[in-house]
C-alpha cells in the first residue's frame, strides 16, 4: 500500500508536442487539487519552466474558458538540458525551494522520461498523464488528444477524397505519426483508405503499386493512401517519386501537417482529460507515485511510468488489414 505524503502544494506542467485536450487535464488538476485544500502552481514551458523557476499559481479563476481550446495556457517545449542529470537535480531544488511536494506531468513518452527520471533520481513524487495525439503511450488505451487529431485529419481526407473523386485522382495523404501509425490506421479505415503505410508496418512499394494497378483494373478510377509520416515529414512525396518512376503512376500529395494538433479538443478528449486529472489528483494524495494515469476497457487505472516509458505500443495490425479487405 502507498505512503501517504501530507501534501500542501503541487505543480503541474505540460510537456513535449502540445495536444487538444490539455487544457481541459490542467483545469481538472488544478480545480480537484483547489477542492482538496491544496495550492496549485503552474509551471511554465515544461521541464524548462523547472530549470527557470517560471511559476505561476494557479486559482479557480485562471481555469475559466479554457476547457475547450487547444494548445496548453501553461506553453510547452522541449528542453535538452535535462538530459544532464546536473539539471535535474537544479529542476528539483527548484521546486522544493517553491514549496512544491510532488507534480502532475501531461505529456507523452519524452516527458515520460524525465518525469521517471526525477522519481528515480530524487524520489520526487510524480504521476504521469498521457497527452499526445500519437495514441502511443503504453498501458493505455487512449491519449488525450488523439480523438481530436483523427477527426481533424478525417475531415481533411474527406474533402481531399471529394477532388480524387472529380479528377480520377490517385492520393497520398500525409498524417503525423513519426512512430506511431494509430492516427493514420484509424483514419484510414475511416475515411476508405486503398492502403495505410505505418512506420512498424512497412510494406514494400511494389506491392502497393500492384494493388493499386490492380484496383484500377477492376474499373477504380480514384484511390487514396495514408502514410504515417515516420522518421522524414514529407516522406509522401518520396513515394510519389517512386510510383511515377516505377510504374508511371501519377499521384497527388497533401501533407496535412500540424492542423492535426491545434483546434479546440473533441467532447471524448475534454472527458477523457478530466478523468485523468482529478485521478492524478487524488492519486497523490492516496501517496501514489511514479505512476501514469491511463485508461484500459473504459476504467482509469495506474500504470507503472517505467513499464510506459519502456515498453512498445504498436499501431493495431487489425485496421490496416480491415482497410485492405474493404478498398475494393
Amino acid at each position: 500500500m502507498a505512503e501517504k505524503i501530507n501534501l500542501q502544494k503541487i505543480g503541474v506542467f505540460t510537456s513535449g508536442g502540445d495536444a487538444p485536450g490539455m487544457n481541459a487535464a490542467i483545469r481538472a488538476v488544478s480545480r480537484t487539487a483547489l477542492q482538496k485544500n491544496l495550492e496549485v502552481v503552474g509551471i511554465m514551458g515544461g521541464y524548462q519552466g523547472m530549470i527557470d523557476k517560471d511559476f505561476q499559481q494557479l486559482t479557480p479563476r485562471a481555469m475559466a474558458n479554457i476547457l475547450q481550446r487547444g494548445g496548453t495556457i501553461l506553453k510547452t517545449g522541449r528542453c535538452p538540458e535535462f538530459h544532464k542529470p546536473e539539471f535535474r537535480t537544479l529542476a528539483i531544488n527548484n521546486l522544493k525551494e517553491a514549496g512544491i511536494q510532488a507534480l502532475v506531468c501531461i505529456g507523452g513518452d519524452g516527458s515520460f522520461t524525465g518525469a521517471q527520471l526525477l522519481y528515480k533520481e530524487h524520489q520526487f513524487p510524480i504521476i504521469g498523464i498521457p497527452g499526445t495525439i500519437d495514441n502511443d503511450i503504453w498501458g493505455t488505451d487512449l491519449t488525450i488528444g488523439f480523438d481530436t487529431a483523427v477527426n481533424t485529419a478525417l475531415s481533411s481526407i474527406d474533402k481531399i477524397r471529394d477532388t480524387a473523386d472529380s479528377h480520377d485522382r490517385l492520393f497520398i495523404i500525409e498524417v503525423m505519426g513519426r512512430n506511431s501509425g494509430f492516427i493514420a490506421a484509424n483514419v484510414g479505415v475511416a475515411g476508405g483508405a486503398e492502403e495505410i503505410l505505418a512506420p512498424d508496418f512497412p510494406m514494400p512499394i511494389d506491392h502497393i503499386i500492384n494493388r493499386i494497378q490492380d484496383a484500377r483494373a477492376r474499373g477504380k478510377k480514384s484511390s487514396v493512401i495514408i502514410a504515417a509520416e515516420g522518421e522524414k515529414p514529407g516522406r509522401a512525396y518520396d513515394l510519389a517519386e517512386q510510383f511515377r518512376k516505377r510504374a508511371n503512376l501519377e499521384a497527388k500529395v497533401s501533407i496535412l501537417g500540424h492542423q492535426q494538433r491545434g483546434g479546440s479538443p473533441s467532447a471524448n478528449d475534454r472527458i477523457l482529460a478530466s478523468q485523468m486529472g482529478a485521478f492524478a489528483v487524488q492519486a497523490l494524495l492516496n501517496g501514489e507515485k511514479d505512476k501514469m494515469v491511463g485508461i484500459q476497457a473504459g476504467n482509469i487505472v495506474l500504470v507503472p511510468l517505467s513499464d510506459a516509458v519502456f515498453n512498445e505500443k504498436r499501431t493495431p495490425e487489425h485496421l490496416l488489414e480491415l482497410a485492405r479487405l474493404l478498398a475494393m
